[in-house]
C-alpha cells in the first residue's frame, strides 16, 4: 500500500458518534474535526465508540475533516509503539 505524501497524521479522542459512520473527534492539539472511518476499518468490523483513542489523517487543504485510520488500544500512544 502506497502512503499518500501530503497527509497529516494526528491522534485524538472520539467525542461524538454521528450517522453514516461519521465521528467528531478532538485532536491532541485541541482542534475539533469531523472524521469518517477508512475502508480497512469498515471491512474489519472494528467498532469505534465515543471515548476511543484514534489516529486520523487530515488533508492539508481542509483541516476540519479527516479519516480515522487506526483505533488505538487502551493506554497506547504513538510514543510507546
Amino acid at each position: 500500500m502506497i502512503k499518500k505524501q501530503n497527509l497529516i497524521d494526528m491522534e485524538g479522542t472520539v467525542t461524538e458518534s454521528l450517522p453514516n459512520a461519521m465521528f467528531r473527534a478532538c485532536l491532541d492539539n485541541g482542534c475539533q474535526v469531523l472524521t469518517h472511518i477508512s475502508g480497512r476499518i469498515r471491512r474489519s468490523y472494528i467498532r469505534i465508540l465515543p471515548g476511543d483513542r484514534v489516529r486520523a489523517e487530515l488533508s492539508p487543504y481542509d483541516l476540519a475533516k479527516g479519516r480515522i485510520i487506526y483505533r488505538l488500544k487502551n493506554k497506547q500512544t504513538s510514543n510507546t509503539q
